[in-house]
């Protein structure tokens, strides 16, 4: 395939002076065809495709599917062990969330509780309260009413001697004389019943 300049120097004079191939000094004669496209190569070039096709074949299988065989199965162990990683994670948020959620659950529980307490409490003071002031004011209202009932018993006592003393009065304005107290007396005290 290569031209040797030896050979090269011997091939020259036995072609012809103005056979050149492209204005090289190499002869149009040796180069009939493209050496790939030649006929009488092929043998050759198979049997060397074989060779290279062989050899990239082991240097594939020995050298490079292995190392990539690693590769893959790091990938995969990592991303094995990222998706247990983040499981574990998971789960345990999920254990915190559902912790949580217990807690705030039992405390709302709590405060209703403590609430409930209270509003008892308050309900329970509130009734004693009440209950205390009705007691005050029935005292005072008790004593209210005795008041009012010595006051109209006062003034009925007065009522009849205002009466009396307004009758008189009248009489001795309308009869112009004097009247009997006693006769005054027992009128009043039959028109008050």
């Amino acid at each position: 395939m290569f031209v040797t300049s030896a050979y090269a120097q011997e091939a020259a004079p036995a072609a012809a002076v103005g056979d050149t191939h492209a204005g090289t000094a190499v002869p149009a004669a040796e180069h009939e065809a493209f050496p790939p496209f030649n006929a009488a190569t092929f043998p050759s070039q198979i049997l060397w495709l074989v060779i290279t096709f062989g050899l990239f074949y082991l240097f594939l299988k020995r050298v490079v599917m292995p190392r990539l065989g690693a590769i893959i199965d790091v990938r995969n162990d990592r991303i094995t062990q990222d998706l247990d990683h983040a499981a574990r994670l998971k789960g345990e948020a999920d254990a915190a969330v559902a912790a949580y959620e217990q807690e705030l659950a039992e405390a709302k529980a709590n405060a209703n509780k403590i609430g409930q307490q209270a509003n008892d409490a308050a309900k329970a003071q509130a009734e004693g309260t009440r209950k205390k002031l009705e007691a005050e004011l029935e005292k005072k209202l008790g004593a209210a009413e005795a008041s009012i009932a010595s006051i109209k018993a006062k003034a009925m006592k007065e009522v009849g001697t205002i009466a009396e003393d307004t009758t008189s009065a009248i009489v001795e304005a309308l009869v112009g004389g004097k009247t009997d107290k006693s006769e005054i007396a027992a009128a009043v005290k039959s028109a008050s019943r």
